[in-house]
């Protein structure tokens, strides 16, 4: 049987529309927040879990916004990375952010058309059609890219 390894991020959004961009400390690149499914533990769940651990903030995952197939890239395996919506935080809650000192370093909230100056190609690709599905329904998507109909 196929296992994959699994892991889900979450779009939380400021009152200007911005996104919510961390980053981590063992890495040098821009993520959303969110984190690695641990056995026997949801999607949804994980999400949630990583916003507390990493930022403090007690949120809901929302509407899935996307399923992006990521191949394998060793060391990796093939994965499935979930993206859900968490809405639009108000500025009380953007106020009580507490970054996680062993995981993030910092964190910053960037326009959508600014996503692929900041994140890595498949993660930009991935965020940006996440935040397109918001009030549309999900996409599936591969490598980060929508996939033709088979």
């Amino acid at each position: 049987m196929t296992r994959v390894r699994a892991a889900a991020g979450i779009i939380l959004r400021d009152k200007a529309s911005r996104v919510l961009l961390v980053s981590p400390t063992y890495k040098d690149v821009w993520e959303i927040p969110g984190g690695m499914v641990e056995p026997d533990e949801s999607p949804a769940d994980a999400c949630v879990r990583e916003v507390r651990e990493e930022l403090g903030l007690s949120v809901s995952a929302g509407a899935l916004l996307c399923v992006d197939w990521v191949p394998a890239s060793p060391p990796w395996d093939g994965g499935l990375m979930f993206v859900f919506d968490g809405g639009v935080l108000t500025p009380d809650q953007i106020a009580t952010i507490r970054l996680s000192p062993d995981e993030l370093g910092r964190f910053d909230f960037i326009k959508p058309e600014r996503l692929d100056e900041v994140l890595i190609p498949r993660l930009a690709r991935r965020v940006a059609a996440a935040v397109a599905a918001i009030g549309r329904g999900g996409v599936y998507l591969e490598d980060g890219r929508a996939t033709a109909s088979r």
